[in-house]
């Protein structure tokens, strides 16, 4: 594998001059997030043809370039599974790889196989087996070794095959405006992203309206302190710690340190400002409150949510596509809440193609069940 390690400003903008008009580069990263809440990136991986460009971030420092060519418009990005990348580029370069070919979402499209892994689809369509010996490799360390390069040259490179590949199989099947489609989705949602975290906290629902918003408060908090130290979540306090705050409400240190369950040290350390954020919640007037989360779905509802998967399964197997390419999980149940007349925020994701192939015809399916 031919691959070249660029280590200076001069080098990166004459490797990327030497490409310009090309009209794809196949993308990756390789970055390590062990105790920090971003993460930090190592090595950005490129390739234009036969050889990669190794660009290394630590010894590189007008990274201008760099920005330009994900931002360019003429030249489609190719990266796979690229949410981390993005959070990667966002927190580095302050820009997101636009236009974005997902290579994992286009497998899905074309029912090669959903979340398939790299290696797995490297292997399934150019039957290479992939090296796995730098898999857990410090890829902070410098100098970088030989291994190290060449195992993340080997990680893009085949990328461009692999796009080839998918990219005849899309635009035979009407598909390629699916996949970009759905990379401006996740490149969007990624800017704008929603309260998430309620969705890890199962039991949300169980809470009065003036304990959710005490919840949504400290997850904010929490994600605002986790932000500003560069540290995980949970080193800050976790989930669990987060709904105890919201369902007990202590008032001073004691009850604090009685009733929270998490790691001490980091109580201590949090609890002036907890304590603080707690009293200010208490302050705020019933109608600010936010409405109460929908409980579980009852049996009726989860027999309708059966019937539209197998619907969506039928609708996948007419366009030769995943099923669960076409919707997500949390999709069923907020169809079925719309249906019901109840407030929903329709995804950006239920626009575009997939409202004419999937939205409309199952919205339709439970008029006609009501």
């Amino acid at each position: 594998m031919e691959w070249q390690l660029i280590e200076s400003d001069a080098a990166l903008q004459s490797a990327l001059a030497e490409v310009a008009g090309s009209t794809v580069v196949a993308v990756d990263t390789e970055f390590m997030r062990r105790n920090t809440f971003y993460p930090q990136v190592a090595l950005v991986q490129l390739c234009f043809g036969d050889k990669a460009l190794l660009v290394d971030p630590l010894q590189i420092t007008d990274m201008s370039p760099m920005a330009a060519l994900l931002t360019d418009p003429g030249v489609i990005k190719v990266l796979h599974s690229a949410s981390e990348d993005l959070e990667v580029f966002s927190r580095w370069l302050g820009v997101l790889p636009e236009p974005l070919f997902d290579s994992q979402r286009a497998a899905a499209l074309l029912d090669l196989g959903f979340g398939m892994g790299y290696s797995a689809l490297v292997k399934q369509i150019c039957d290479v087996d992939l090296p796995k010996g730098e898999t857990r490799s410090d890829w902070l360390q410098r100098p970088l070794t030989a291994s190290q390069c060449e195992y993340a040259a080997q990680d893009v490179a085949w990328l461009l095959p692999v796009w080839r590949h998918l990219q005849g199989q899309c635009e035979a099947q009407g598909k390629e405006h699916w996949v970009l489609a759905d990379g401006r989705d996740a490149v969007a949602t990624y800017n704008a992203p929603g309260n998430d975290y309620l969705k890890r906290m199962k039991t949300a629902w169980k809470l009065n309206a003036r304990q959710l918003a005490t919840l949504m408060a400290v997850c904010s908090w929490r994600e605002d302190t986790a932000r500003r130290r560069d540290k995980p979540r949970g080193w800050i306090i976790d989930d669990q710690a987060c709904m105890q705050l919201a369902l007990f409400d202590p008032r001073n240190h004691e009850e604090l340190m009685s009733r929270v369950e998490t790691d001490q040290r980091s109580l201590k350390r949090n609890a002036d400002e907890l304590l603080a954020l707690l009293a200010q919640q208490r302050a705020v007037p019933d109608a600010e409150l936010p409405p109460r989360l929908p409980g579980p779905l009852d049996a009726a509802q989860r027999k309708q949510v059966k019937k539209l998967k197998a619907q969506v399964r039928e609708i996948a197997n007419e366009l030769s596509a995943a099923p669960e390419s076409l919707l997500q999980a949390r999709d069923y149940e907020l169809l079925l809440r719309e249906a019901s007349g109840a407030p929903v925020e329709c995804p950006r994701h239920w626009c575009g193609w997939r409202l004419e192939t999937v939205i409309s015809p199952l919205r339709a399916s439970m008029a006609e069940m009501a």
